[in-house]
Formats: structure tokens, sequence, C-alpha cells
């Protein structure tokens, strides 16, 4: 029996996790064991999850999954990078592959630009980037072209996440093998697809209160309370507000005096997307900020982080 593990946040679950579960017991035979380690409450892109972290594990081990996990929240809110090693050090000691969707779907290719990435002389060619006052994703591609390297992996959400997934295993020295599942339609599609539904386009449905339904294979969340940023923005907003300056600096993602930045903003504007959008600059992406904040409202420091 092979033991394949899937670093997931399932928000919400949908067909096209499912369709993940089928390729890989098509791959690797039916009697293959799915462990998965799920984000609970709280996912990477710095908000709640939709449904409660209990349905999202039940529609998953309904759908073929055998295992949940929780991974712990101090890696689910990690960047890209800090999301996938943690993810990768929980479970390579029992899983003998790590699946994951692409863009690309390329093992190998996903595989060398890890190991560019993990290179010393990247690390130089990105701080002399970064020094450029430029965004980090952008800083990192342009790293990569002045070494050579391909820098076409890292446009794409699913390729990036990959990428990590893969340079993690190396830096790990991880005994698991990839098993990439190229990942059909778009990421960040606002249209149901239906077969190859978005999380996105599936969380503006419900969040509408427009059928979800056929797009999931179960019926754990008809009738499941909702959880969005937007129903919890004054409790976030009153903890903002009451922060300490020390509390802000303190805070992780606040490094080149972004902690002050969020800091005055926070006791300026009157909702949080006020205080996003003022915050936000070429420099700092919009994921980066979101993260943020959410670790200040559920009190998450760099140390913890």
């Amino acid at each position: 029996m092979k033991i394949v593990g899937v670093i997931c946040e399932y928000n919400p679950f949908h067909l096209g996790h499912k369709k993940q579960f089928d390729m890989i017991r098509r791959t690797l035979g039916d009697d293959t064991a799915i462990v998965c380690l799920m984000s609970g409450h709280f996912v990477q892109r710095g908000a709640p999850a939709i449904f409660h972290k209990s349905l999202r594990a039940k529609a998953a081990v309904l759908s073929g999954g055998d295992l949940v996990l929780e991974l712990p929240v101090n890696y689910a809110l990690s960047s890209a990078e800090g999301f996938a090693a943690g993810g990768v050090k929980i479970l390579s000691p029992f899983c003998d592959y790590l699946c994951f969707g692409a863009e690309s779907g390329n093992a190998d290719t996903l595989m060398a630009t890890a190991s560019s990435l993990l290179q010393p002389e990247f690390s130089s060619s990105l701080r002399a980037q970064l020094e450029r006052g430029i965004s980090f994703p952008t800083a990192r591609a342009a790293a990569l072209k002045e070494m050579g390297c391909d820098s076409g992996l890292l446009e794409s959400p699913n390729d990036i996440l990959a990428v990590e997934y893969c340079k993690a295993i190396l830096a790990q020295n991880a005994p698991m093998q990839i098993l990439p599942v190229r990942r059909e339609g778009s990421y960040h599609d606002l249209q149901a697809d239906p077969e190859n539904p978005s999380a996105t386009a599936l969380r503006a449905l419900i969040e509408n209160g427009k059928d979800f339904r056929p797009y999931v294979p179960t019926a754990l969340f008809d009738s499941a309370p909702v959880h969005t940023l937007k129903l919890g923005e004054q409790a976030m907003l009153a903890r903002l507000r009451t922060m300490t300056d020390g509390e802000f600096e303190a805070l992780p993602y606040g490094s080149e005096g972004l902690w002050r930045k969020l800091m005055h903003e926070c006791r300026r504007q009157n909702t949080l997307e006020d205080i996003l959008s003022a915050v936000k600059s070429k420099r700092y992406t919009r994921s980066r900020l979101d993260r943020m904040v959410m670790c200040a409202s559920l009190g998450i420091t760099k140390e913890i982080l």
C-alpha cells in the first residue's frame, strides 16, 4: 500500500478535489491511502475558511480521503514558502508521495525550478533585485532570469505553490516523490466551470446566496453557516485599533517598517478595505497584507510564525 499526502484548504471541497482523489488511485492503485493535511478555520490568503473545518474534513473523507489532519495555523497563515515547508515537514515521515495541482503538471520542470531557487547565487541576486524596490514575485522572477533560468513557472498560482512544495522536499531531503496533477481551468475564475470549478468562483456563489451545489460532491454544505471576513470586520477593527506599538512591531511580515505604516492606517481608516488599500504598494503584495492583518487579529506574532 502506498500513502499519498495532499496539503490542502478545501475552501470549499469541490469536484476538482474529488477528481484529484480519483486520479491518485487510478495512477497508484485502489489500495492507495490518501492523507489530507488541511488548513483549519483560517486559510493562506489571510481570511476565514468559508465553512467550518469539521465539515470540510468530512466532505474530504466522504469523497475518498482516508485521513484528514489539521495544518497548524502558523503554517496555514504563512507565505507560500512557509505553507509548503510546514506541510512537507509534517507529511514526509509517513507519506510516499506528495500530490498537488499545477498548471504545468511537469514534475521534472517543477523540480528543476525548485533546485534553481535553492542555489547560493539565487539569494544574492534576489537581494539585489529587492533593493530596486520591486515586489518579491517580480524580484524572484528577475533573479532567476539573471541566472539564466526559466521563470515561467512562477507566473501561475498553482505552479508557484508546486515549486515551493518541490523546494521544501529538496531542502528537507524528504523521501517523498511528487505526483503533480495538471490543473485544468483557472485558479481565479469568477465563473464556475462545471468540470473544473475554482474555489474562488464557488466562494462568490456561496457569499451571494447562489446555487453552488452542482459543483460540490456532497450535500454537507447545503445549510451550513457561512464564514466571511466581512462578518468579522468589526471585531477585527476593534482589535487593530487597540493594539500597542509593540504589538504591531511584533507582527509577521512587518519588516522594513511595514508594521508602522499598517499601525498608522489602522488608526486613521474606517474599514479593513480602506486600511489595506492605504498600506498596499508596488513593493508589498495584497496577500502579504491580508495575512498580516489576520495575524494581528488572532494575536499571532513573528516568534510564533
